[in-house]
Formats: C-alpha cells, sequence, structure tokens
C-alpha cells in the first residue's frame, strides 16, 4: 500500500451550499423555503478550534499507516501495547488446528477535558467482538452500571454530611476473560510472528468483557471491607464504626465519597494496589456532567452537552422557545406527513434522554419525542424543534442538590387522563425529593387505558409510591434510614380517599393490584396520601404542556436553574 499522503491545511470555512428544496409535503416553513442560508459562524471564526482539525492538534488518523507517521499517536499506540504487555494481558501460543480467531483493530480518539480543549490522544487495542458466537466464544454479558438516581441520591448525602468526593479512572479497566486474539497491528512479536494471543485477561470489544471487569472489582472491594448494596450492586458501602464510605462504579469511571480525608485516601491506596487507578481530585465532570460544589450543595449541568447537541442539530442559532413543549393537546401519530429521512429525528431525540439526567424540566418533551421514533412524522419533527429551540436559552441550566439536614422522602405524583389520542392511553409522571433534592422523577405514557380519571392518578400514585419504596430501601442500606413516613401529594381526591378506604369497590376492582399495594403502605405507616391543589401540583409539568409562567414556577419549585443558582 503506497503511503497515505499528508493531511493538508484545511482550507478557509466557506458557506454551505443551499440545499435542495424541502418536499411539496413537507408542513413547516424552512429556510430552504424562504430561501434563507446562513453558514455556521463558530466555523467561519478564526479563532475557533475544531479539536479535530486543528493545525496544532493531530487529527484522527485514518489508518493504522497514518497513526504510525505521527509522533503524537504513535506515543498512545506505545503507551497502550506497554500497558497490556505490563498486565500480561495474553501469552503467544501457536495456532491450535480449526481454532477459530477474533482478530482485533486499533481504535483512535481524542479525549476533551471539560472544556473542549484536548487532554490526551487516546489508543485502544479492541477486539471485534462481533465476530463471537453466543454460547460457543461467550456466556453471559450482563453487567450493572450505577443508576442516575443513585448518583443524584448519594451526592445529596454527601452534601448534607460534608464528605470529601474524588473521583477515579480506572486505566485498561477489562482485565479478564479468556479468548483467542491476533498480535496487535504493527505490534508483532519477531521472534514469534505467525503465533496467536491466548488471553489472560479481557480486552475493550469482547462481548464478556465488561461483566468480567464488573466482577473482578466487585470481588476486590468486597475483600477489603465494601458491601454491595441490594438496591443498586453498582453501589458498594463500606463501614466500620463512625467511619463511612461510598463508591458508585459506571464501568471504568467511578465515585469514591468518604466520612474523612484519611479514609478517602486509605481506600484510594487499596484500590491501586489491586488496578492502574487515576485520581482525578474532587470529582468536576462525571460521565459527561459538569459536577460544581459550594456549601449548599452540588450543582449538575450538562451544558457543553446541550450545546453540541444543538451544534450537531445546525440550531446552534435558533430563536429560543420559553417552554419545550406547548399548552395545546398532544399530537396524533399521523398529523402532516412521513418524514423521507428519520434516522436524524431517532438521533436527536436519543440524544434528547441522556440530557434529562439533569434536565427534569424536559422529561415531558423528550417522552412524546421518544414515542414516535419508530415512525415520525411532520408533526414530530416541529415538537423536536421547539425542544431544542428551549434548550438553545437554558442550555446552562442544571439541577441544584441542597445540602439537607433531613432524609426525609416527599413525592408528587399527576396524570393527563386519555391525553394519547391516537390509544387514549393516559400520562403519569412523579417527582420525589430526599430532603430538599429532587432525586427522581418520570414521565411515562401508561401501559392500559383508565376507565376515569381517578383510575388514572392512582395508577399514577402507585408508580410513585413504587419509587419511594426503593428509594426508602437504597437510604437504609447507606445507614441513613427515613424515620418518618412518605409523603405523596396528588390533586385527585377520589386518589387519595382510595389509598385509605375501600372505596368504589365497583368501579377499582380491576386496579385491586395497585389498589392494595398503595393501601398496604398506608396501614404499614409506611406512606401518606394528601391532596395538593393544582397550582402546587410540581408533577403537572412531566405530563402535559404549561403555560409559560406556570412552567417557570414548577420548574423553578424542580431546583432547576441556570449558572448554579
Amino acid at each position: 500500500m503506497p503511503p497515505a499522503p499528508a493531511s493538508p491545511v484545511p482550507p478557509a470555512p466557506v458557506p454551505p451550499a443551499p440545499p435542495e428544496p424541502a418536499p411539496a409535503g413537507h408542513p413547516m416553513t424552512t429556510r430552504a423555503r424562504a430561501g434563507v442560508f446562513k453558514p455556521y459562524p463558530r466555523l467561519a471564526d478564526p479563532n475557533y478550534v475544531l479539536t479535530t482539525t486543528s493545525n496544532d492538534i493531530s487529527p484522527l488518523p485514518s489508518s493504522v499507516r497514518a497513526a504510525l507517521r505521527d509522533p503524537n499517536w504513535l506515543a498512545a499506540m506505545r503507551l497502550e501495547y506497554d500497558a497490556l504487555l505490563a498486565n500480561r494481558t495474553w501469552r503467544l501460543f501457536p495456532k491450535p488446528r480449526g481454532a477459530r480467531v477474533i482478530t482485533g483493530k486499533w481504535v483512535f480518539k481524542h479525549k476533551l477535558n471539560p472544556d473542549g480543549s484536548l487532554e490526551r490522544y487516546k489508543a485502544r487495542w479492541v477486539v471485534r467482538g462481533f465476530n463471537q458466537r453466543p454460547g460457543i466464544d461467550f456466556g453471559e454479558t450482563f453487567t450493572p452500571v450505577v443508576k442516575p438516581t443513585t448518583i443524584r441520591t448519594v451526592l445529596t448525602l454527601a452534601s448534607s454530611k460534608g464528605w470529601p468526593a474524588n473521583q477515579l479512572d480506572v486505566t485498561n479497566a477489562f482485565l479478564h476473560g479468556n479468548l483467542d486474539e491476533q498480535q496487535p497491528t504493527r505490534f508483532v512479536d519477531p521472534q514469534h510472528p505467525d503465533d496467536v494471543c491466548l488471553l489472560s485477561r479481557s480486552l475493550y470489544g469482547l462481548r464478556q468483557a465488561p461483566r468480567a471487569w464488573f466482577t473482578s472489582f466487585a470481588n476486590f472491594v468486597l475483600s477489603i471491607g465494601f458491601t454491595q448494596t441490594r438496591s443498586d450492586p453498582s453501589l458498594f458501602v463500606y463501614r466500620d464504626g463512625h467511619a463511612m464510605a461510598y463508591l458508585l462504579l459506571y464501568v471504568d469511571d467511578m465515585v469514591l465519597m468518604a466520612s474523612s480525608t484519611d479514609l478517602l485516601n486509605f481506600i484510594i491506596a487499596k484500590l491501586k494496589s489491586a488496578f492502574a487507578i487515576k485520581d482525578m481530585g474532587s470529582v468536576r465532570y462525571f460521565l459527561g456532567i459538569t459536577v460544581r460544589r459550594d456549601n449548599d450543595g452540588f450543582f449538575l449541568s450538562q451544558a457543553q452537552y446541550a450545546d453540541d447537541l444543538l451544534e450537531r442539530a445546525g440550531m446552534s442559532n435558533c430563536k429560543p422557545a420559553a417552554t419545550p413543549a406547548d399548552t395545546k393537546p398532544k399530537t396524533s401519530s399521523h398529523d402532516g406527513a412521513p418524514l423521507q429521512d428519520s434516522s436524524s429525528y431517532r438521533s436527536l431525540a436519543g440524544a434528547l434522554q441522556y440530557l434529562t439526567i439533569t434536565r427534569p424540566d424536559i422529561a415531558y418533551a423528550v417522552q412524546q419525542l421518544c414515542l414516535h421514533m419508530h415512525a415520525p412524522w411532520g408533526c414530530h419533527s416541529t415538537m423536536l424543534k421547539r425542544v431544542l429551540r428551549y434548550i438553545k436559552g437554558t442550555s446552562n441550566f442544571g439541577l441544584k442538590l441542597h445540602a439537607s439536614p433531613t432524609t426525609a422522602i416527599t413525592a408528587y405524583s399527576d396524570a393527563d387522563w386519555a391525553g394519547c389520542p391516537d390509544t387514549r392511553r393516559s400520562t403519569s409522571g412523579f417527582c420525589v425529593f430526599v430532603g430538599d433534592s429532587l432525586v427522581s422523577w418520570s414521565s411515562k405514557r401508561q401501559p392500559t387505558v383508565s376507565r376515569s380519571s381517578a383510575e388514572a392518578e392512582y395508577r399514577g400514585v402507585a408508580n410513585a409510591v413504587a419509587e419511594c419504596t426503593w428509594l426508602r430501601q437504597l437510604l437504609g442500606e447507606l445507614h441513613c434510614p427515613v424515620p418518618k413516613a412518605t409523603v405523596t401529594y396528588c390533586d385527585n381526591v377520589s386518589s387519595v380517599y382510595m389509598s385509605r378506604n375501600p372505596v368504589h369497590h365497583r368501579r377499582t376492582k380491576h386496579i385491586e393490584l395497585d389498589v392494595h399495594f398503595v393501601r398496604e403502605k398506608v396501614a404499614l405507616g409506611e406512606l401518606r396520601v394528601l391532596h395538593v391543589p393544582s397550582s402546587r401540583q410540581f408533577a403537572d409539568v412531566l405530563t402535559k404542556g404549561l403555560p409559560t409562567s406556570l412552567f417557570n414556577d414548577f420548574r423553578d419549585s424542580l431546583a432547576v436553574a441556570g449558572g448554579g443558582c
């Protein structure tokens, strides 16, 4: 193969060519229809640094040959190869006759800082796991990851207790497994060029690698005194007298919180004795979420992710919207015309789901978008653009987790009866607070049709109570038991009555499971269902579009604000 030409200096950005006219059935007045075409100002700005094409940053290589010619990528490849050898990842072995060898490849990536600047060049030798055969090359593959609700709950407790919280990263985390693997491209042992690698440790790309890594890590932390919680298998708790620590694990990223700095350093030292752990200091950027701490708690934001999402959608300069959803009735699945290319819709709607980790104010709108991912129409594209326009005006918004002296659980539950025009199913939503911090929320279409508003509301209450029950168990395992009964607010009087007394039997006998579940919690003294006026029903923002003033009030009540306020 002839050597690839050197990367040319990128030409000066030019305005994009006018797109093709929109189809006649397209319901929107677009820039193409109006004859308005704008270049992206960020790309036209000579001071804007595009990470992968800047002159002072090596671009992503198009091949292994190109990577070997670049000193930055060559150093990254050498670092990865040395790490594999240091971990005794494989031993060279003559290929057995008839054996099926799984090949691998180099993967290159720029690792970025929270502000978008380059942190380091990363090269990874991965296995082509898609060639593995289920039941032959691998068995179980599932591995748990920590739930977002668990992350918010534990951060709330750490803030209330004043504990230090450090972020840790594991280098080459996937270390266990057995499989044949070829030698890395361009890094072949000259004395054994025809041998294959018999793995003694897992590599990235293996189907079973995440499970093997989690099992190895869990076994080690259990051996040094941690216990694995039943509420969330990726949450580990350490307790020795008054000394306590919480460990959150998401694949190879973790957050460690401890009751003292000495205990924190002791546990980190223990982890470093078994794994290649990098202590990144106080948690600041975890799973794409910017974490800022002050005297009143934590502020979680995905501002950079929101900006990247807008740029990806080509809406960086769009006009902001006041709310993510309008107040009109929900749209049908067949309003307008089918989208000619639905892949972009699905991609953006899926990306918006991740943004809801810190943005409960868009949960309802995103839930409505995701209902139509299988067959989006023109009206759904309009809804998607409205959500993006709302994000444009609130990209710096995030979730505030307040330090609180109490672990009391308070929930708000609401339902929009028969709101779906196609199925007449109801949309239920709830939000759950631990102390003053919002830690859990949901907006979901109910699986069955409700015959009355009371039934729809009661199903919503049952969903909220189920979440509160799980949170009580989680807090108990964190050694922060909830001393008082959970209070769940609902704005439907009939639902409040049904939670206490066996009323309306004829009209509720088909939902007896939910009825008995809630009543049992009330009878045990673990739950109180109380009425709240609709003007104070915060969960309304999770079930329907609201007027701007009411939406802003409820958004503030959910502790969603901009800039850490």
